[in-house]
Formats: C-alpha cells, structure tokens, sequence
C-alpha cells in the first residue's frame, strides 16, 4: 500500500481540486459583507390618512357640498396636506424596503400635487384635458400597484384599487365633462375615504400591538413581516435593492 504524503492532493477515487495558497487565506467575499438594517416606524397610516383627507375633500367639491368659487382652496388642500404626507410616507417606505407602498405613494402624492396646481391656477369649475390624461395614467398606475399589494396585504390592496376607480372616473370627468361621472366620481371619494380611514386605523392597532384581531389581510410575505422571525425576513436581503449589484 502506498501512503500518502501530508499535504498531498492525491485521495483514493480521484485528486483533489487544488487550492492556491492565498485563495486558502483569505476569505470569502460573504464573510466580510454586513448588511445594516434601520428599524423605522411604519408610515403606512401616514400615507392612507393623508389619501383619505385629499379624497374625501374634493368629492366635498364634486358633489356641490362646498361651491365651485372655492375650487382653488380645494387645491391648495391637496398641495399642502395630502401630496406632503404622502410624499413623506414614500420615501420612509422606501427606506423601509416597501416598494409597493412607496410606489404607491408616490405616484398618489404626485397626482394630488399635480391635480392641486391644475386647480389654483385655473379657473372655478374649470376643467383641464391635460389634467384628465394624466389622472388616467395615475389610474393605472395605481390599480396595477394596488393588484400588486393583494399579494401580500388585501387590505392595504383594495384601498388602493378603489382610488385607482376613482382617479379614473374623474379623469373621465375632466375630459369628457358629463355631469354624472363628476357625481359618480365623488361618491366613490367618500367611500375610498372611509376604507382608507378604517385601513390606516388597523394599521395603527397593529403596530401597537394588535390589542385586538385587526382584519388587515396579511397573507404571504405581508404576515411573515409580522408573524415570522428575523432570520426569515432577511432570508432574501442579498438580493434586494441597494445590496444587490444591479436594481
């Protein structure tokens, strides 16, 4: 029998894959990678409250509960309450590693902004084509997030569904100017403002501890964020924006 000698590459079966000298010292690129998380408080409540004010004011608009001379205040709601604390709500979603959310609101927060100085800047009762394509593609934008919010949060999903029904009917409203789309269109108001309200609610109960069942449709990767350990919500953090290579 023949022996083999310390250090040798030979094994019974076949060689050993050889290993260069400083290959065998350093070490792996995933031993020296640290990935740093910030916890931060969910502005989910933030972003829904903030759609609820921006709805459920101009449907007050729409359905004549405050008159048409006051179209620029109306506006002036929208830019100064409802796009902030949406735009606020984006960006800590972002941060947070929500795309779905900070999509959404981003584009809501940009839609109301936009809506608010087509509104102050024109006339009372004026409606505006350009306004109207543009709550059109918001529309779209909105109910294909909110379809993709259903995945993992049904609540959080059907909110957004129903502004992007909204938002649409009012686009319709402003190109073709028929009085029963404007009607219809701040009836849906009312309604989005109070899911939205009841959404931000729950929402609020269950980040403090859900003293009670909140019905917020978490299924998926929407109850391991609450439900499931760390260990399972990092899992996948190597191939997420902002550590992985390439978005």
């Amino acid at each position: 029998m023949q022996a083999t000698r310390p250090g040798s590459t030979e094994r019974r079966g076949g060689a050993l894959p050889e290993v260069s000298p400083r290959a065998a010292r350093e070490p792996s690129p995933d031993a020296n990678t640290v990935v740093m998380l910030r916890p931060l408080g969910s502005p989910t409540s933030l972003g829904l409250f903030g759609l609820a004010a921006a709805t459920f004011t101009l449907a007050g608009l729409q359905l004549g509960w405050i008159p048409a001379s006051q179209g620029s205040a109306v506006g002036l709601v929208l830019i100064g309450f409802a796009a902030p604390a949406q735009l606020l709500a984006s960006v800590l979603a972002f941060l947070a590693r929500d795309a779905v959310v900070g999509t959404a609101m981003g584009v809501l927060s940009l839609t109301w902004l936009s809506s608010g100085l087509v509104m102050v800047t024109g006339d009372p009762g004026q409606r505006s084509g350009a306004l109207g394509l543009l709550l059109l593609m918001s529309a779209v934008a909105v109910e294909l997030t909110g379809l993709t919010a259903t995945l993992a949060r049904l609540a959080a999903g059907a909110v957004l569904i129903t502004a992007a029904v909204r938002i649409g009917v009012t686009g319709l409203f402003q190109l073709s100017g028929q009085p029963w789309l404007e009607t219809t269109a701040g009836v849906l108001g009312v309604l989005l403002a109070v899911l939205a309200v009841l959404v931000a609610w729950a929402s609020e109960l269950e980040d403090a501890g859900r003293p009670f069942p909140v019905p917020t449709g978490r299924r998926g990767k929407g109850r391991v964020a609450v439900e499931g350990s760390l260990p399972d919500q990092v899992r996948d953090v190597a191939n997420e924006p902002g550590v992985r290579a390439r978005l």
